[in-house]
């Protein structure tokens, strides 16, 4: 609404072209000054406020904006941030003071085909993700949230069917996820990528993603490594979508108005078909199918209930048959031939609940109670018997004939129950948070596996006077305990003539009676934008992080004569970490288009490390606070349209992780030195039908060495991970702008996807061969080679 200069009226108006008359229609200059607003009435910040061929500015963090300019006949102004649609006003015969106060509409659910011509500045240590690509990126997995996270600075994957990731030098452990600000947790017993299925996170019903590599706020958990947190999205009309590929499919639907939401999306998974690519031949039958549904009630403007449903059935089931493996170098090549008997059968179950209530406290604060519950039942049954021949292949002399005999009855039940209330006011410069939370674990475990190996008719280990299994473990705990947790933050933003300030400070207050442990955890970062050039950004964050145990870290293996027994821990400590993370980002625009280049240099000095041995994506722990060391390392990224209407990015990463275990200085087990990652897009030059894909990692290998030894006897590292996956997009339908009234459909997408564009061979782990001298042989374990994915997608 344009109105005089003494009055100001901030008014909801529809997207578009709009027209504002003056009274004065001699040409002159003009000041026009305003506030920009969400839907919420919201100040937004960085709006770009611009007359059209006569200069514009940026809105301040008030979301207010002032300039002059020349006047004309018409003058046309438009408002641009990505995130919102654009708003254009035209102005006729405009002269003196004028104020126009504009609301602009999220454009978050419009966001699959919009042209970003701004790029998002990042004040904080969490960055949002740009999801607009998502249905149609090139996916291994099912979950391709996760696998855009992989792509970022500072995280890397070295395994393409496992959605879990390291960062920064973390394990796979150390990473927060949240949905609609409920933390969620994963299966405990997943030992290798194969049997992992479907995330709790469904990219389909997705609205927003943001992402931390370091240094975030005191309103989330105790982790030391990253943060994912989520926010699904209350459909405002009638929705849905339906995906099917070689890998499975997907159907979503979604309904909702100005006070009630409803979405709900199936998924159904198997990479039967990629594991038809490894070298271990045999009947593979995964199943992966979950059913989740998202409400949302707003009866009125201070009342609002939110509930979430998931269930999941993951089943793997597998009868290898044989595997032939060559591996060493050009002038030293070995053979390794094994002919298999026996099955494995594995079932992971899992249930997720939580119900938010949220009440409106004036214009300023709101007040909401949240339960949630988390329970899985886990399966993990496997008794299978190899035979194996390893030769040198240019001599075919035989280095080793024996047989190994793996069995496993693993059974694993675990419940958690919360109890969380969230206090929130925002007002002018701050915006206050608490929470409050309480926190109950029920873990049962029953476990039993062992080993046996023999080399040409000898036992190992080798004795001469028993038999012994080379690997013996069982285990049967329960765990009962309460977590009760609080914290508080402020995040402050000021403007002034040097420039732009935004503050963040807080902290958090943990107790766990497993071991009567307190934790204290103080956290601060700062942004500030200076006046004299508003394209950089500056961030530093610091603060002092804990690792609180799970299940998984408290179980202490007691080794007695080759017997492995475990017992929990009750002296077991958090680890902790002080952390230290400074960053800089410059915006600035080539051929008229956006781009942003971001740095971040990060240091953490860890203590009371509880040390971990990796196997494929299998973590066990030491179960004691026996190290300390430290995390160094520098990210770069690059982002913006390479291409004119698409988004794409490149992240490089240098790191060094290190530790002190019993008095040697060694590699981490995620010591990745360097990391590149890629994800480009691009149209076929004269059409926008045809869109491509590319997503690239190539990242340094990790240390490994001979299993069931400790970290310090892991001389070895992996080759590289390397890894192109090529998505092909073909637009049959374009209903986007519903010129096809009667057709409900929206668009359709046919997709092919080339996987492991050129076929590189990357090892997930080793099988590890000992003849009777002690002799010890690393046969590479080998990932997917290259395949092809038919994709369809229709969007309602």
């Amino acid at each position: 609404m344009l109105v005089g200069s003494t009055t100001s009226v901030f008014a909801q108006e529809p997207a578009g072209d709009d027209t504002a008359d003056t009274a004065n229609v001699q040409r002159a200059k003009v000041h026009l000054k305003g506030r920009v607003v969400d839907e919420s009435q919201d100040p937004i910040g960085f709006v770009s406020v611009m007359a059209v061929g006569r200069g514009g500015t940026l809105t301040n963090l008030q979301g207010e904006y002032a300039f002059d300019f020349e006047g004309g006949d018409s003058v046309v102004i438009t408002y641009t941030l990505m995130g919102y649609e654009q708003r254009r006003k035209v102005l006729k015969n405009p002269s003196g003071n004028l104020t126009l106060n504009i609301v602009m509409k999220d454009d978050s659910k419009l966001m699959n085909e919009v042209t970003v011509k701004e790029v998002q500045r990042q004040m904080g240590s969490t960055q949002t993700l740009n999801t607009k690509d998502i249905k149609r990126m090139p996916s291994t997995t099912g979950n391709a949230v996760e696998e855009m996270v992989a792509t970022q600075a500072g995280v890397s994957t070295h395994n393409e069917m496992s959605s879990q990731y390291n960062v920064r030098g973390g394990s796979f452990d150390e990473n927060c996820v949240y949905i609609n600000g409920v933390e969620v947790y994963r299966p405990l017993l997943i030992s290798s990528g194969m049997q992992e299925g479907l995330s709790v996170i469904n990219s389909d019903m997705v609205e927003k993603v943001d992402f931390s590599a370091g240094g975030f706020e005191a309103r989330y958990g105790d982790k030391m490594s990253s943060v994912l947190d989520i926010t699904y999205r209350r459909p405002e009309r009638w929705e849905g979508s339906v995906q099917a590929s070689l890998l499975g499919a997907n159907v979503y639907a979604g309904y909702g108005n100005k006070h009630f939401s409803f979405s709900n999306s199936a998924r159904y998974k198997t990479n039967q078909y990629m594991l038809g690519s490894l070298e271990t031949t045999g009947e593979y039958k995964p199943k992966f199918f979950d059913y989740q549904a998202y409400l949302s009630w707003r009866p009125n403007k201070n009342w609002s209930i939110d509930v979430i449903g998931y269930v999941s059935k993951n089943s793997f089931y597998f009868q290898p048959k044989n595997r032939t493996t060559s591996f060493g170098t050009l002038e030293n090549v070995k053979n390794m031939t094994v002919y298999f008997d026996g099955w494995e059968d594995d079932l992971f179950r899992t249930l997720f609940g939580t119900a938010k209530l949220t009440r409106r406290l004036g214009n300023y604060s709101n007040l909401s109670l949240a339960y949630s519950t988390f329970s899985t039942r886990e399966r993990e049954t496997y008794d299978i018997q190899g035979e194996y021949w390893l030769s040198q292949t240019e001599t075919q002399e035989q280095l080793g004939v024996g047989r190994y005999l793996q069995h496993a009855r693993n059974i694993l039940t675990s419940n958690t129950n919360s109890l969380k209330l969230n206090y929130e006011y925002k007002r002018n410069a701050h915006r206050v948070l608490t929470g409050l939370s309480w926190r109950h674990e029920s873990i049962d475990e029953n476990t039993r596996e062992w080993e046996s190996r023999d080399s040409s008719g000898y036992n190992i280990p080798h004795t001469g006077a028993d038999l012994r299994l080379i690997y013996n473990l069982k285990s049967i705990n329960a765990v009962s305990s309460n977590h009760i947790e609080f914290y508080a933050q402020d995040t402050w933003r000021h403007e002034s003539k040097a420039g732009i300030i935004s503050l963040n400070y807080g902290a958090r207050l943990s107790h766990w009676n497993w071991n009567s442990e307190w934790l204290f955890s103080p956290r601060v970062s700062m942004g500030f934008v200076p006046a004299k050039n508003d394209n950089f950004t500056f961030r530093l964050a610091t603060g002092l992080y804990y690792q609180s145990p799970f299940y998984k870290e408290i179980r202490d293996t007691i080794n007695t004569m080759g017997n492995c027994t475990v017992q929990l821990n009750k002296d077991i400590k958090s680890q902790r970490s002080f952390q230290i993370v400074a960053g800089a980002e410059y915006k600035f625009r080539v051929v008229d288009r956006p781009f942003k280049f971001t740095t971040e240099l990060y240091y953490k000095a860890q203590s009371n490390i509880n040390p971990y041995n990796v196997d494929n994506v299998k973590v066990v722990y030491y179960g004691q606070n026996i190290a300390s060391g430290y995390v160094a390392g520098a990210d770069f990224k690059i982002y913006g349209e390479f291409v004119p209407g698409t988004d794409s990015w490149i992240s490089f990463g240098l790191m060094k992780a290190q530790m002190n275990l019993h008095g040697k200085s060694i590699p981490q087990p995620t010591d990745q030195r360097y990391n590149l990652s890629l994800f480009f897009t691009d149209y076929f030059p004269g059409t926008t039908r045809w869109k491509m894909s590319l997503k690239a990692n190539f990242a340094d290998g990790l240390p490994f060495g001979a299993p069931h030894t400790g970290l310090e006897h892991h001389r070895f590292r992996a080759p590289a991970y390397k890894r192109i996956d090529l998505g092909m997009n073909y637009r049959v339908l374009d209903n986007e702008d519903r010129h096809l009234r009667s057709n409900p459909i929206k668009n359709i997408w046919l997709g092919l996807d080339c996987f492991n564009v050129f076929d590189f061979k990357n090892v997930s782990g080793y099988f590890w061969v000992t003849d009777v001298t002690g002799h010890q042989y690393a046969v590479p374990n080998y990932l997917t080679g290259r395949m092809i994915n038919a994709r369809v997608l229709v969007e309602f």
